[in-house]
C-alpha cells in the first residue's frame, strides 16, 4: 500500500516550500501553470529508507473572502480522505489566524493522524513564538523551518512511524496490473473487452472513471487483478475537486501495481502528459507495457508502426526497453497480447540471477571495457550481486565506485538487458567500494 502524506493549510504559510525540500523538487505528475488556481504538487519522498508520496494541497482558487475559504476545506476535506497522514501548517511568524483555527476544527474530526506544523521558525527566538498555537487543542507542536530545514527530521521521524502502523488490507497474491492514461483514451473500454461485461460504465465523455476499479481476470491461464484508473489529466483541466481526488487515485494505482499498461491515443500522438505517466511509472518502479490505442483510425495514414514507434523511444530514451503494442480495443486488435505481454513483464520484473551468473557473464564484459581513466586511475570491477528487492536491482563492487558517470552506468544497464531479459522493466544499479 502506497503512503501518502498531504500538507494542508492556508495560503502563504509555506507548504509549497516545505513541498520541494521533501520531494527534492523531482517533477510532478500535474503540471504546474500559472492562473488564477495555485499549483496542486505530487512528488515522491524518502526518510530512512521509507518512501511515501507527497501532496501539496494548493489549488485554492483566488476571489472573495468566501469563496477563497471554501475552497481551502473541499481541499483538506480530500486530503482527509486520501492520505494516510496530515501535516497542518501554520505560520509562526503570523500568528493564530481564523482561517488557521476553521481548518482546525475540520481535522479535529478525522481519525487521520495530524502533525501540527508550525513553519517559519527559522531560529530558536522564533520557535519558542509557537507555543500559542496550543489553543488549537492538539498533543504537539513541531517547529520546522521550511527554507533551512530545521526540525524537519523530528518531524519525518514521528511521519514514518506513522506509516509503519497502517494496517495492510488482504489482497489476492497475484499480479496487479493497473490501466492508465491520460482521459478519454479507452482504458475502460479494454477492461470491458477483457472481461466480456460492461463491468465499467463507458462514455466518450473524459474522466467519466472517478475512482479506482479492481476486476479479478481468471482465463485462459491468466488470472490476476485489473485495476481501471480515472484519466490523469493536465493540471489546467482539472475543474472539479473530485478530479484531483481521481488523481490521487490513480498515483495510488500505479504505486500498488506491478505492471502498469500506459494507454496512448494514436490520433494525438505520444504527448508530454504520456511522458509524466512514463516517468512516474518508471520512478515507482514498475512494469510498463505501453498500447497504443486507437490504431486503427490512424494506421491508412502516413503513420507506419515503425516511424511510431521511433518517436517513441526517442521519447522515453534512455529506457528504451519497453514493449510497445498497436491496439484498436473497439475492433478488439491485440488484445490478447497485451494481456500475454503484460505478464511476461511481470515475470521479468520478479527474475533472480544467480550470483554466480552474473559474475561469469558480466565481469569479463566489464573488465575488458572499464570506464575511462580518472585522474589516471584504472576502475576495476570485483563482484556483482542482485539485490533482495520487488524489482531489479543490482550491486556493482569495485576499487573506485565515485568516479563512474551516468554515461557508463548506462552502459552497464545495456549489457545487463542484453544478456537477460528485463524488456519492460527498470532496472536499479548501484556501483558500491569493495
Amino acid at each position: 500500500m502506497g503512503n501518502i502524506l498531504a500538507i494542508v493549510g492556508r495560503p502563504n504559510v509555506g507548504k509549497s516550500t516545505f513541498f520541494n525540500r521533501l520531494t527534492g523538487r523531482r517533477h510532478a505528475i500535474v503540471d504546474p501553470t500559472s492562473g488564477v488556481t495555485r499549483d496542486r504538487h505530487y512528488g515522491k519522498a524518502d526518510w530512512n529508507g521509507v518512501e511515501f508520496s507527497v501532496i501539496d494541497t494548493g489549488g485554492f482558487i483566488i476571489g472573495s473572502e468566501d469563496v477563497f475559504e471554501r475552497e481551502i476545506h473541499r481541499q483538506v476535506k480530500l486530503a482527509i480522505d486520501e492520505a494516510d497522514v496530515i501535516l497542518f501548517m501554520l505560520d509562526v511568524r503570523a500568528g493564530l489566524t481564523s482561517m488557521d483555527e476553521d481548518i482546525a476544527n475540520t481535522l479535529r474530526g478525522t481519525h487521520k493522524k495530524v502533525f501540527l506544523v508550525a513553519n517559519k521558525a527559522d531560529n530558536a527566538r522564533i520557535a519558542n513564538e509557537s507555543g500559542e498555537f496550543f489553543a488549537l487543542g492538539f498533543e504537539d507542536i513541531y517547529a520546522v523551518s521550511s527554507i533551512n530545514g530545521s526540525g524537519t527530521g523530528d518531524l519525518l521521524d514521528e511521519v514514518v512511524k506513522e506509516f509503519s502502523k497502517k494496517d495492510e488490507p488482504e489482497d489476492p497474491d497475484i499480479p496487479k496490473f493497473a490501466v492508465v492514461g491520460r482521459p478519454n483514451v479507452g482504458k475502460s473500454s479494454l477492461i470491458n473487452a477483457l472481461l466480456g461485461d460492461m463491468r465499467n460504465i463507458v462514455t466518450a465523455i473524459p474522466g467519466t472513471t472517478r475512482d479506482t476499479i479492481n476486476s479479478r481476470y481468471k482465463g485462459y491461464g491468466f488470472d490476476f487483478l485489473l485495476v481501471d484508473t480515472a484519466g490523469i489529466r493536465r493540471k489546467k483541466k482539472i475543474h472539479e475537486n473530485i478530479e484531483f481526488y481521481s488523481v490521487l487515485r490513480s498515483i495510488r494505482a500505479i504505486e500498488e501495481s506491478d505492471v502498469c499498461l500506459i494507454m496512448v491515443d494514436a490520433t494525438l500522438g505520444f504527448e508530454s502528459q504520456d511522458m509524466n505517466i512514463f516517468h512516474l511509472i518508471q520512478k515507482n518502479r514498475k512494469g510498463v507495457v505501453m498500447l497504443v490505442n486507437k490504431w486503427d483510425l490512424v494506421e491508412k495514414k502516413t503513420n507506419t508502426h515503425k516511424e511510431f514507434l521511433r518517436i517513441i523511444t526517442d521519447q522515453i530514451a534512455p529506457f528504451k526497453d519497453v514493449p510497445v503494442i498497436f491496439t484498436s480495443v473497439i475492433e478488439k486488435q491485440r488484445i490478447y497480447k497485451t494481456l500475454e505481454t503484460a505478464h511476461e513483464v511481470f515475470q521479468n520484473r520478479k527474475q533472480k540471477i544467480s550470483t554466480a551468473k552474473l559474475n561469469n557473464i558480466l565481469l569479463p564484459i566489464l573488465n575488458q571495457n572499464p570506464p575511462p581513466l580518472y585522474k589516471g586511475k584504472q576502475i576495476s570491477f570485483k563482484y556483482i550481486t542482485q539485490l533482495r528487492t520487488a524489482y531489479p536491482s543490482f550491486v556493482f563492487f569495485c576499487n573506485l565506485p565515485q568516479y563512474i558517470k551516468d554515461p557508463y552506468k548506462r552502459y552497464v544497464e545495456n549489457q545487463i538487458r542484453e544478456h537477460f531479459n528485463f524488456k519492460g522493466v527498470p532496472v536499479e544499479i548501484y556501483f558500491r567500494k569493495k
